[in-house]
């Protein structure tokens, strides 16, 4: 495929030029905006020109849900796209989870105004949650790709999609918003924007933003906070050259909700949760567990007995406490130049405190309580600059992109000692200091380099869309303490990854599309996860031999149509994706490398599948919106691990040849009913999804479900000012359901504590207010 690909790049030099295709070249590729700040417009923008799979929302989308809504949330309602969430907004980091096609968040590429974000792993390894990266009310446009996605964009492990956001500028008049919302469970928010306007004719403009959020959660005891300030300056030098720049920070200090099993639920309820209002109890069930033997820990209190208060069945059913602290900087500054001549230069920084906390019964304070706090401390420093140029040559846009990062990341886990019995002395939602004991410190560099080349012809009705993009990403580990990690270095290189799409227009609204696509993915450098989270022995049987670890690779293949006609916009797209060297943590040679899991390529997965959209205008300010997918993605191979079986090392097969992936539903069907008139805004939105698997030998399930949303507002007419009163109702028929699965990973069969329950019937009023 690579030789085919090749040669259909080399032909793109090689066409009779003409001044006919010229202005084709460029209408060709237009696709239409997204929706404005005013809402007008349509909401979901279905790609049109675009040779992928594309679908585009406005800003009016997040703003007909809860303020504080994860943005990742507002796109659930695309073909493909499985979000889920614990809480009400889909903001609980821990929780949030979003896969497309059957791959995963961290096989997905996430970008805002051009800057990687990362893989979105909870760790944070490489980046950031778009939570944390801007104030949902400043996102002006989101694109998802559902396939590879764009060549272009600053990522190196998009195997199978693409997310890229996008910020409002300043506005060009003077003008402040703010919106303040209120609802179940104590919660509260308030949002402020102030836009200077032009400063002089044609001058500068500025914006600046702020929120404080705050809300119980919804079972058990604790706090989810967020701090955020955002703010973007624009110096327009003329009408095609701009200086841009941008701020944010963020601080966000998480109580965390238990994960469940399935036996949990049946036993505990969907209601339970960490014990966090009782200390004593905490105390007591970890003196039981200690006095069992089940935590390891000596025993401090022999008197507190072997049997545990009811209805605890052991330690791992609840915890006292835990939480995820999260600090973040973010800022860019570049130029950005539309026209013949187009492109872009930025320069970015990301620096990330962060600590995991968790009130472990695995190991005791010095003080000789059976519990301490055990973290995992995150520290990033990542610098990087990105850009591209690119111009119109006859009836070819030829444009060159590169892009390059250094990523010093330090990661460590260490333990924090309780005061006494009776009275813990340390609040979760701190960062913890003046530790007694560290597991392992490590520090970890990550450089990469990316180029990337693209050609869009036009011929008429015909797009043709020719490039490629390559890669070489160095991960090093150095230890601080070692703890039995390994270190070392390891490099991904991959030059040639093609793509290859075309567009053509049968008739004036109607076009067909398709392409290929091949991406690799790059390894993270880290303790918990990729090569270097085994032993030093294990990571070395990696570099070379039978065992040599490859890279993750995809090869995306798509065809559609669109069509647009009146009222109705629609489209309808079949894909085939051929996923390569899948990495597993497996347990290889217990003997030689020290018996803990390990990367390891352990074969093959294919999706098959199809995905509609439609967008019906009924009239009267009536709307209609439904997308529907199904997706086919099979493991086309058993996994084998050594195991010692009797104290012989002994090869056991894991069946997953031919099962589903997990967390991949076959079907997925969304829908909103919308109405916008007289000053009226009502939207009602259902989202099924069918039964997922938790084990990857498909033994475990959760069941499908439907889950119903909706909004309710009205605008006042004062004059030219804005007011606006909206209600919003999440869960409406309070359903019980498994929101989030995998919380901690997935196993080979049987039941896991690995399930997060889905948030009840939640109800938020929100005032808007502009001035």
């Amino acid at each position: 495929m690579r030789k085919v690909a090749a040669a259909l790049l080399a032909s793109s030099s090689i066409f009779i030029s003409g001044t006919a295709f010229a202005q084709s070249a460029v209408t060709a590729v237009d696709v239409a905006p997204a929706a404005d700040d005013s809402g007008s417009g349509d909401i979901v923008v279905i790609g049109r020109g675009e040779t992928r799979q594309v679908q585009e929302l406005g800003q009016q989308d997040l703003a007909e849900l809860t303020p504080g809504t994860s943005p990742l949330k507002a796109i659930e309602k695309l073909p493909s796209v499985n979000f889920q969430g614990a809480d009400p907004f889909g903001a609980y980091e821990w929780a949030q989870r979003v896969s497309i096609r059957g791959f995963n968040q961290n096989q997905l590429g996430f970008t805002l105004d051009g800057i990687p974000l990362g893989d979105a792993s909870y760790g944070n390894v490489n980046g950031l949650h778009i939570s944390r990266a801007i104030i949902s009310e400043n996102i002006a446009q989101t694109r998802v790709s559902q396939g590879s996605g764009s060549i272009g964009t600053q990522a190196t492990n998009n195997l199978g999609g693409t997310l890229e956001f996008f910020s409002r500028d300043p506005s060009r008049e003077f003008g402040v918003d703010v919106n303040a919302t209120s609802g179940s469970d104590s919660f509260w928010r308030v949002f402020g924007r102030l836009d200077t306007g032009e400063l002089g004719a044609g001058g500068p403009s500025v914006s600046v933003s702020f929120v404080h959020s705050d809300t119980d959660k919804w079972k058990g005891w604790g706090s989810q906070r967020i701090n955020q300030v955002n703010a973007k300056a624009v110096m327009p030098f003329n009408d095609t050259v701009r200086a841009v720049g941008t701020f944010d920070f963020s601080d966000r200090r998480e109580n965390d909700y238990q994960d469940m099993s399935l036996g949990m639920i049946k036993r505990l309820g969907y209601d339970w949760d960490n014990i966090s209002n009782d200390y004593a109890l905490a105390v007591k069930v970890a003196d039981v567990g200690a006095n069992t033997g089940y935590t390891g820990v000596t025993p401090t209190n022999p008197a507190a007995g072997t049997v545990y208060p009811a209805p605890f069945a052991n330690p791992d059913d609840a915890y006292f406490d835990a939480a995820g602290l999260r600090q973040d900087y973010l800022a860019s500054l570049g130029v950005e130049a539309t026209g013949d001549v187009h492109g872009q230069l930025k320069g970015y920084y990301h620096s990330n405190h962060g600590q995991g906390i968790w009130f472990t019964p695995y190991t005791a304070s010095p003080s000789g309580v059976p519990i301490s706090i055990r973290t995992t401390e995150y520290d990033i420093r990542r610098k990087g600059v990105f850009g591209d140029i690119g111009t119109k040559l006859a009836f070819n846009d030829l444009t060159v992109g590169g892009w390059y990062e250094n990523n010093d990341f330090r990661q460590a886990r260490r333990f924090y000692g309780l005061t006494s019995r009776t009275d813990p002395g340390r609040d979760s939602l701190d960062f913890q200091s003046d530790s007694f004991a560290t597991q392992w410190d490590w520090k970890y560099k990550t450089e990469t380099f990316q180029y990337y080349v693209e050609d869009k012809l036009g011929f008429g009705p015909l797009t043709v869309n020719l490039g490629w993009k390559g890669f070489s990403v160095t991960d090093r580990a150095n230890p601080i303490i070692g703890g039995g990690l390994a270190g070392g270095e390891i490099k991904v290189t991959d030059w040639f990854q093609p793509h290859a799409g075309f567009a053509y227009e049968v008739m004036p609204g109607a076009e067909l599309f398709g392409g290929f696509t091949q991406v690799t993915r790059a390894y993270v450098a880290s303790a918990t996860t990729g090569p270097f989270a085994t032993t030093q022995a294990g990571f070395n049987a990696l570099l070379g031999g039978a065992t040599k670890l490859k890279p993750e690779q995809s090869d995306t293949y798509e065809i559609g149509g669109r069509f647009h006609r009146g009222a109705f916009t629609g489209s309808l797209a079949g894909y085939y994706v051929n996923f390569r060297n899948r990495l597993l943590a497996v347990t290889v040679g217990a003997g030689i490398v020290g018996n803990p899991p390990i990367l390891q390529n352990v074969g093959d997965v294919r999706s098959v599948g199809v995905e509609a959209t439609g967008d019906l205008k009924l009239g009267s300010g009536f709307g209609l919106f439904a997308s529907y997918s199904y997706n086919d993605s099979t493991y086309r191979d058993d996994v084998i691990t050594n195991s010692i079986v009797a104290g012989v090392p002994t090869k056991v097969v894991v069946p997953t040849a031919d099962k589903t992936v997990v967390d991949a539903p076959k079907h997925m069907l969304k829908g909103e009913l919308t109405y916008d008139n007289s000053g009226f805004n009502v939207r009602i939105g259902a989202n099924y999804m069918s039964k997922r698997y938790f084990t990857y030998t498909n033994d475990q399930s959760v069941e499908g479900r439907v889950i119903v949303d909706a909004t309710l507002g009205y605008k006042f007419d004062l004059g030219g000012h804005d007011l606006e009163l909206q209600g919003n109702v999440t869960n409406l028929f309070d359903k019980k359901y498994v929101s989030t699965i995998g919380t901690n990973g997935f196993g080979n069969s049987g039941d896991n504590q690995t399930l997060m329950a889905g948030a009840p019937q939640q109800f938020f009023l929100t005032l808007k207010a502009g001035f």
